[in-house]
């Protein structure tokens, strides 16, 4: 388990990192404004004492470690607990890994909790640091909106990343010697329906975080709420055209299968009508028969022969002429 805290005010920052949240706690910022980040579940002795120091409920804790968690938004006497998926790329073939985010805020106070170690909330951290834009001069609903927003973000890139596979996948539907495309598709769909199950649950908990009554969540904040929501809300789109545009690729390729298979199956019918009638004249003469007068006639090979490539060449000529060749 990693623990890192980041005291701020108008005045000045500092970044801490310490092996207990006993020594952390130590650095807090009691006139300022506090981040606590906690990487890893792993050690419920420090997300208890973490727990008791900041009065936070034991259903929350529990809610924290169950990993499988809904994203959702619960306000509570002195704190609001958000849950929040972020997304990754997996290192396995273009999965998607899906993490959860835990948030507790308080007044002064943001809790993070991480499920893994590492994450994408450099910018943040250096925003603070080296003061700018206005983060420090807001109160910890503006840095949860911060964070929430880094996630929103992630989610466009790899919508924008699966997007261009989809590009991709229109080439090769119509490509016959692509016989990996079907798999693939499969494994973009999952991703989609992951990340479509993180996306539509986050528009109804950022509406609940804009209603919210708690003293602490300043008017000035609900714009920045606002302009998430209409992130998410077009996250939610390109997710449904992504997967609009699938089911298209699905019936491009199905279309291109059977396209082919009929021209196989035209050609292999041509093939067998051109050999009902010399299946014909080969059985006929295939009898075994004593009294044929045909087979007493020295020219009745080479003649036989002739008829049959006659009536090869006269239906392909015939098929050519109706354009079924």
């Amino acid at each position: 388990m990693d623990l890192s805290l980041i005291g701020y005010d108008p005045a000045g920052a500092w970044i801490k990192k310490e092996q207990t949240v006993d020594e952390l706690l130590r650095h807090r910022n009691p006139a300022g404004l506090t981040w606590i980040n906690m990487d890893g579940l792993d050690e419920s002795a420090e997300l208890n004492r973490m727990a008791e120091a900041f009065r936070i409920h034991p259903l929350t804790v529990e809610d924290i470690l169950d990993t499988d968690h809904r994203p959702k938004v619960e306000e509570f006497d002195d704190y609001v607990f958000i849950v929040l998926k972020s997304v990754s790329l997996g290192s396995e073939g273009g999965e998607l890994d899906f993490e959860q985010l835990s948030l507790v805020v308080t007044e002064n106070t943001v809790i993070s909790f991480q499920e893994k170690p590492g994450d994408y909330f450099d910018g943040i951290r250096k925003r603070i640091l080296n003061n700018a834009g206005r983060i420090r001069r807001m109160g910890t609903v503006y840095l949860a909106w911060a964070i929430m927003d880094a996630v929103v973000d992630r989610y466009f890139v790899f919508l924008d990343a699966i997007g261009g596979d989809i590009e991709k996948f229109e080439e090769r539907a119509i490509d016959e010697k692509d016989q990996n495309i079907i798999p693939d598709i499969q494994k973009i769909k999952q991703n989609l329906i992951r990340v479509r199950r993180v996306v539509w649950p986050l528009r109804e908990n950022i509406q609940v975080m804009m209603r919210l009554d708690s003293e602490w969540i300043p008017p000035e904040i609900i714009p920045f709420f606002k302009d998430l929501h209409d992130n998410v809300i077009q996250a939610a789109d390109n997710v449904e055209t992504c997967r609009e545009l699938i089911a298209g690729v699905i019936e491009v390729n199905l279309s291109a299968v059977s396209n082919r298979l009929n021209n196989v199956m035209k050609v292999l019918t041509i093939i067998s009508t051109i050999f009902i009638p010399l299946t014909f004249i080969v059985g006929v003469y295939g009898m075994n028969f004593k009294f044929m007068p045909e087979l007493e006639f020295p020219p009745a090979y080479p003649i036989t022969w002739a008829v049959m490539i006659l009536i090869a060449i006269g239906m392909l000529i015939f098929f050519k002429i109706r354009r079924w060749l």
